[in-house]
C-alpha cells in the first residue's frame, strides 16, 4: 500500500531571496538553453543552478553536479534555504488558463515510500531512458536531496481527500508565485499530526500512478539501493518527494504531444499511401503547414486514438490516416507482447505500426516533441533548431520532413495499461501545467 509521510521541507527564505517567482523554475527536462540562461540571470540563487547546472569552461567530468551540491550546501549555510520547524504536508494549487477556460489543479506534496515497480501499488505508465536516469542519479548523489517532485495520481472519485486537505488549510495564507506562462502556483503549509495521519490513512488502500517524473522515481530507487550497498543508508532514502493529485480532479488536464521527425528521408503522400497499404485509410486534408490547425480540430472533435494527422514535406501535404481492421490486426501481429489497450493508443499506432513497420524508420533519432498546433506549424516553417531543445534532444538545424498529430492518452488509459504491468511509449501524455521546482526540497539524510 502507498505509505505517505509529512516531512520537514527545505524551502527558500523569502526574507532573503525576495520574490519566490525569481527563484523557482520549471522541471529540468523542459528547460532549453535559452531559458536556462534566462533563469541564471533572473536571480543568483535560482533553483536552475541546482536542477540544471550548466557546464562551465574548464570543467572536469561531472563538475556541474558537484557545483550544484556546493550551491545547495552554501545556500543552507547562509540562510537562503531553511528547514521547516516541524513535519508538513504541502497543499499545492495551480491555477491556469487553457483553451479559453480557467482551471485549478489541486494536490499535495508529501514523501512517499519507495516501491520498486512491480512490487506494490505504485505503477509507471511510460518508458524511460537510461541516460536521463544516470543524469539524475549523479545529481542526487551530489546533493543528497530530492530537488523536484514526482507527479503521481490516485483514485479519488468523490475528491474526498483533496476536500479534506483544502478545508484544513482554508484559513492559511499561501506562498505564491506566478511563472512565465502565467500559471499561479500556491503552496499551503499543513502541520498537525492528526490531519496528516488522517490523509495517510485515507490514501493507504489506493493505487498511485506516476503521471510525470518516471526518471526521478526510478532514480530514487537506484539511489536508495546504492546508499544501502555503500553502508551509508538513511531512512529518508527510502522515500521520494511526490505531488499527489486525484484522478478525478477537474483541473487534471492532459495535452497532446505531437511529433516533428528528424532524419527521415523525404516522402510524398503517394509514397505514404504505398507504404501503409491497407493498414490505414488515407485522405487528403489540405496543403501547407498552416492546414494543421483545421486537421487537428477535426481529429480532436472526433476523439479517436485511431486517427492520425501526417504531414509529408516533399509535397507539402497534410493527410488524415484512419486505422483499418487490417491495421489493427497487423499491430497485434507485430506487437503480441502488448495488451489490447496498449495497442489501441494513438502513440502506439503511430510509432509501432506507422513509423517502425510501414515506414521502416525504427532507428530514427528522437523526434522533436511539441504540444500545440502552432508549434507544429512553426517547426515546419522554420525547421529544426540547432542545439538542445526543451526535451533534451539535440536539433540539427535541418527541415523536418515528416510531422504527426496524435491524440493524447487519457487518464483512464494510464490506469488500464498500468494495471496490465505495461508502459506506454515515451511522451504518451503531457500533464499541463508542469510542477515547479524550488517550492520545497526533500533532504535524504
Amino acid at each position: 500500500m502507498p505509505n505517505i509521510q509529512a516531512f520537514r521541507g527545505l524551502r527558500y527564505d523569502l526574507g532573503v531571496v525576495g520574490s519566490l517567482a525569481d527563484v523557482v523554475a520549471p522541471p529540468y527536462d523542459v528547460i532549453n538553453s535559452a531559458q536556462q540562461d534566462l533563469l541564471y540571470a533572473r536571480h543568483p540563487k535560482n533553483v536552475v543552478r541546482l536542477i540544471l547546472n550548466r557546464e562551465e569552461p574548464g570543467d572536469v567530468p561531472n563538475a556541474k553536479y558537484q557545483r550544484a551540491g556546493h550551491f545547495l550546501r552554501s545556500w543552507q549555510n547562509d540562510g537562503t534555504l531553511a528547514l521547516d520547524s516541524q513535519p508538513m504536508l504541502y497543499v499545492y494549487h495551480q491555477s491556469f488558463t487553457w483553451g479559453g477556460q480557467t482551471f485549478t489543479r489541486r494536490g499535495f506534496l508529501c514523501r512517499v515510500r519507495l516501491e520498486p515497480f512491480g512490487t506494490g501499488k505504485i505503477y509507471p505508465h511510460e518508458e524511460t531512458h537510461s541516460k536521463a536516469k544516470q543524469d539524475r542519479f549523479l545529481l542526487t548523489t551530489a546533493t543528497r536531496t530530492n530537488l523536484s517532485p514526482v507527479f503521481g495520481m490516485y483514485p479519488d472519485p468523490d475528491n474526498s481527500i483533496q476536500m479534506t486537505l483544502d478545508m484544513a488549510v482554508a484559513a492559511t495564507p499561501p506562498v505564491e508565485a506566478t511563472d512565465d506562462l502565467g500559471v499561479v502556483h500556491r503552496l499551503y503549509l499543513l502541520p498537525g499530526a492528526q490531519v496528516q495521519a488522517k490523509i495517510a490513512q485515507m490514501i493507504a488502500d489506493r493505487e498511485v500512478y506516476i503521471a510525470d517524473g518516471h526518471h526521478r522515481y526510478e532514480t530514487a530507487c537506484n539511489y536508495s539501493r546504492a546508499r544501502q550497498e555503500a553502508g551509508d543508508h538513511h531512512p529518508d532514502c527510502d522515500y521520494v518527494l511526490m505531488m499527489l493529485v486525484g484522478m478525478d480532479d477537474p483541473g487534471l488536464i492532459v495535452l497532446p504531444t505531437h511529433r516533428l521527425f528528424r532524419g527521415i528521408a523525404p516522402i510524398d503522400q503517394g509514397e505514404l499511401v504505398r507504404r501503409v497499404g491497407t493498414y490505414f485509410e488515407v485522405t487528403t486534408f489540405g496543403h501547407g503547414p498552416a492546414a494543421a490547425a483545421g486537421l487537428w480540430e477535426q481529429i480532436e472533435v472526433g476523439g479517436s486514438q485511431e486517427t492520425l494527422g501526417i504531414f509529408t514535406a516533399k509535397d507539402d501535404c497534410w493527410s488524415r490516416l484512419e486505422l483499418t481492421a487490417e491495421g489493427m490486426a497487423r499491430l497485434a501481429e507485430i506487437a503480441p507482447e502488448h495488451c489490447e489497450d496498449w495497442r489501441g493508443l494513438g502513440v502506439s499506432i503511430l510509432h509501432r505500426l506507422l513509423m517502425d513497420d510501414c515506414l521502416e524508420a525504427a532507428e530514427l533519432t528522437t523526434p522533436k516533441y511539441v504540444h500545440s498546433v502552432d508549434e507544429v506549424v512553426d517547426g515546419l516553417v522554420r525547421g529544426d533548431e540547432i542545439g538542445r531543445d526543451a526535451t533534451g534532444q539535440s536539433g540539427d538545424g535541418q527541415p523536418f520532413q515528416l510531422a504527426a498529430l496524435v491524440m493524447p492518452a487519457r487518464v483512464q488509459d494510464i490506469e488500464s495499461v498500468s494495471q496490465y504491468g505495461e508502459r506506454m511509449p515515451a511522451k504518451s501524455t503531457y500533464f499541463y501545467p508542469k510542477l515547479l521546482s524550488g517550492l520545497v526540497f526533500n533532504p535524504l539524510g
